[in-house]
């Protein structure tokens, strides 16, 4: 019961932050989002710190006249955490903090590149538009080929990325044609801290990810 009433305390000081200048429809639209993660945690579906990059990415999404939905369920079993529509196009979200779980403890780099490869995969193929979010502190591991117009992919950049996703992922397997297709459109920096969100190209958050990191 106390978590219950610290997840929605939490909420509650986020959203009188990102409620500052938001016109009374866009509010109850974000409101709307609150009380499905409310909802959702109730139920152990949810956690606080994905939850709150959740809204804040909301947010900035509603200002640009999407209609959102957080958790929302879609093909196959998989489930987004942000599915936004405007007009005829739609856009996927998916948010990472980063967390390495026990038993990937050994091999956290490999684990986090795998799962970044897969997510691109498996959920860009369900949507016009597809995109990533992660805090300042977290550089994703973004494979280079996703950054790329699909016809500049060649059949050994596919094999290696299917076999990256298939060292933890195969269930179901992904296939070659999903592969194929995948594409990263935006990278979304979310700052919770602040509560805003900067909007980052793939090929110069990988550019920054070189510079980082030192590949």
């Amino acid at each position: 019961m106390v978590k219950a009433e610290k997840f929605e305390e939490d909420l509650e000081f986020l959203l009188s932050k990102l409620r500052q200048g938001m016109e009374s429809e866009h509010r109850k639209k974000l409101e709307r989002l609150r009380a499905r993660l409310v909802q959702l945690h109730n139920e152990n579906l949810v956690k606080i710190n994905h939850s709150v990059m959740e809204l804040v990415c909301a947010k900035h999404l509603i200002l640009k006249e999407y209609d959102v939905n957080v958790e929302h369920p879609l093909e196959d079993g998989l489930t987004c955490d942000l599915y936004a529509t405007k007009g005829y196009g739609s856009l996927i979200v998916e948010v990472e903090t980063g967390f390495i779980p026990p038993e990937q403890a050994l091999d956290p780099s490999a684990y986090l590149e795998a799962r970044i490869a897969s997510k691109i995969v498996r959920y860009s193929n369900r949507a016009g538009k597809f995109a990533l979010g992660a805090p300042p502190h977290y550089v994703l591991p973004i494979p280079q080929m996703v950054t790329a117009p699909p016809r500049k992919r060649t059949p050994e950049d596919l094999k290696a990325i299917k076999s990256l996703c298939d060292l933890y992922y195969q269930n179901p397997p992904v296939s070659l044609e999903e592969v194929k297709n995948a594409r990263l459109h935006v990278v979304y920096v979310i700052d919770v801290d602040n509560a805003v969100v900067k909007e980052v190209d793939p090929e110069g958050y990988f550019k920054t990810k070189l510079a980082l990191t030192g590949e």
